[in-house]
Formats: C-alpha cells, structure tokens, sequence
C-alpha cells in the first residue's frame, strides 16, 4: 500500500479508519525505515478489531446510547495515541448525525431531485426548506454531545500533541451543519488543539443542493482551517473523484482561504486509476504550487 502511494508521487500519508491492524507493522516500519512520512490519522485508526467492513460512523459521539458515545471516547483516545507515535499531527473526527434522521433519505432525495434537474425549482425549495426546519428543530441535543465529545478529548489531544480535525461532512442530517460548526470553532478559537477540517467533496456536495455557498462558507471558516481532504465531485453527489479531471470544485476560487503550509490530503476513490492521479498531480503543481510549500 505504501509502495503503491510512494510510486503516485507521495511522500505523506494520511491513515485512515479502512486499515486494519493487520496492516499496522508493515505501516510502522516504512515509517521506521523513513521511506514515508504520516500527516495525520482518520478516526478510528486501526479499525477496531470488532468492526465489519470500513465503518467510521459505526460510534458516533452523538449517539443516544450513552456507552456508545463513551466507547466513541475510548477509541478515540487510542487513535491519538497510536496516531502520535507514528508522528502525526491531527486527527479527523465525524462527530455523528441527528440520530433520527440517522438513514439520510431527506439529503439523498434532494440528491435524487438534483439529478431529475429540479435544483431551483419550487418543489425543490419546499422539499429542501422542510427538511432543513425539521433537522434544526432535532440538532441542538446532538450538537451538544459533539461538544462535549471535543472538551472530553482535548486534554487527551493536547497530551499527545495532535490536532482534532472536525471534518466538514457531506450530509445535512450530520453533524455539525456548517452553522453549527462556524459555532463550535467561536467556542474552541483559543484552543491550539482544535482546528476544521475541511473535506471539498463533502461540502461540494451540500453547494450542490443549495445548502450553501462552497467560496462563502470557506472564507468565513478559514481563520480556523487546519487541513482538508482534496477530492472533486461528479454532479451532483459523486465525490472522492480525481481532482481537475471533470469535477465541479472550483480549487482555484478556494484555495486562496487556506492557510500557508496546512495539509491538503488527496483522499481518492479506490477505483481512480493511477493514470488519471499522475495527470492530475502534473496539473496540480503547476496551477497551486503555492500548495506543495
């Protein structure tokens, strides 16, 4: 797996909530050997032995069963640690979903809409605008034990020296909504070991539906930005596609917003194909080379 991110052109990884623990020796002596070098981890890392499949919202923090948020904290910390030893420095954190709307049928029917070209309609903006009234209505008590989950995390976090990346998510029954975490970093500004994580495919996806404006929403958070995950999206909803190759994102109106020298972690379909991702990096460097500092 190493060998294969080594050849693409790669020198740091990101490890994510996929990798088993099976994998983990082979992952620590690239590491050891110096042949690479990790950015960061995904939550949970390694997948919990007990997990079937890639499953990182299987424990969210939000959930209504207690012991299921406070596992969510247990696991979590271990990620951190185990994180930290191989030298990274964040962390990306889901946070969860308004546990009634748990399926995510109201953004996958806007999504349907979308494709049925109905984006602007009446019956769009009815369907869109009940849905967005019910789900704040349902959010506070979820929001609440996202922020519990962060203050229960950080002396953790600041231990071991590793950033809390909360990621922005592609669906708006998650959370947090892009209000609530304009909210969330007000409250955690202070705080060296809390940061946004910003996903351009997640939130691509949410511009894509009218749920907001991708450039003014990233302008308005990047004072507290800390890294993201590059990835462009096919209309209206197929994202972890290969940037600039017939994607949507507009990079070049939403890079400026970042921070000099955050990590920008390409986080890809396993179906790009390595063609397409050497292309794809040649154009990248010559249109953002202010990114490769």
């Amino acid at each position: 797996m190493i060998d294969e991110i080594l050849s693409l052109g790669f020198d740091h990884v990101e490890l994510s909530h996929g990798i088993k623990l099976s994998l983990l020796p082979g992952i620590m002596r690239a590491v050891e050997a110096g042949k690479v070098r990790v950015a960061g981890v995904h939550n949970y890392f390694p997948a919990p032995i007990d997990e079937v499949g890639d499953a990182p919202d299987s424990r969210p923090f939000t959930a209504d069963l207690p012991q299921v948020r406070s596992k969510a904290i247990e696991l979590t910390k271990k990620s951190i640690e185990q994180g930290a030893s191989l030298g990274a420095g964040y962390i990306v954190l889901h946070m969860g979903t308004v546990e009634p709307l748990v399926k995510r049928t109201d953004t996958t029917r806007l999504q349907t809409m979308a494709r049925e070209g109905l984006v602007g309609t009446e019956e769009f903006a009815r369907t869109k605008g009940e849905f967005v009234r019910r789900r704040n209505r349902l959010a506070p008590v979820y929001v609440e034990r996202a922020r519990e989950a962060i203050r229960q995390l950080l002396p953790h976090a600041s231990e071991f020296g590793v950033k809390l990346g909360i990621e922005g998510r592609s669906h708006y029954e998650q959370i947090p909504s892009e209000d609530e975490m304009a909210d969330l970093m007000r409250e955690f500004a202070e705080e060296p070991f809390v940061g946004y994580w910003h996903d351009f495919g997640h939130i691509q996806r949410k511009h894509n539906l009218l749920l907001l404006n991708h450039e003014q929403f990233i302008r308005s958070i990047s004072p507290h930005l800390i890294g993201g995950h590059v990835n462009d999206v096919k209309w209206p909803a197929r994202d972890h596609q290969v940037p600039l190759i017939g994607g949507g994102v507009p990079f070049e109106r939403l890079l400026p917003f970042f921070p000099a020298g955050v990590p920008l972690v390409w986080e890809l379909s396993g179906r790009a194909a390595a063609e397409d991702i050497l292309t794809a990096r040649e154009l990248w460097e010559s249109r953002f080379p202010q990114t490769l500092q």
